[in-house]
């Protein structure tokens, strides 16, 4: 196992600092992004001897789920439905946000199969760290992700009315 010295922290936090921000910053108000993911890494230095080696992003994913799941049940709202005044129109992330369809549709599905999806798109996530993640078998991830694209279909053909 690598030396899980400062230098070492300082590799992680600039691999991963800024996919854990978005992550947080799609799921909730901006103002709370940068304090949620210095909590992750506050977290990750603490149990960096836990951190699995070659899947830090998966573990700091779950982690940042952990996190993100305290934050709102401390009764702060996290509003979904709320956009930028201004759109970054070189952040293909923000430009998703601004499809209201893609957000009814994603809202009509259960969170689990949301979550799933949003890791697996949004995220970047193969199969394999979406398993890491969800604390499931490789072929669990893959059930689930396809369960969960195949109820995503079903609430776009709802949608449209066919």
């Amino acid at each position: 196992m690598p030396s899980r010295d400062d230098a070492w922290f300082e590799g992680l936090f600039q691999t991963h600092s800024t996919a854990l921000y978005r992550y947080f910053a799609r799921r909730g108000p901006r103002d709370d992004a940068e304090d949620l993911t210095a909590d992750v890494m506050a977290i990750a230095w603490r149990r960096r001897d836990d951190l699995p080696d070659g899947a830090e992003l998966p573990w700091l994913y779950r982690t940042a789920g952990f996190v993100l799941a305290n934050h709102r049940r401390k009764g702060r709202p996290v509003p979904v439905g709320e956009l930028p005044d201004e759109i970054d129109d070189t952040d293909p992330a923000t430009l998703a946000l601004d499809d209201l369809e893609v957000r009814e549709v994603l809202a009509a599905l259960r969170p689990r199969d949301r979550r799933i999806l949003l890791l697996h798109a949004w995220e970047g996530l193969d199969p394999h760290q979406l398993a890491e993640v969800l604390g499931i078998s490789r072929g669990g991830a893959d059930a689930a992700l396809s369960r969960a694209r195949a109820r995503l279909r079903e609430a776009w053909t709802e949608r449209a009315g066919v």
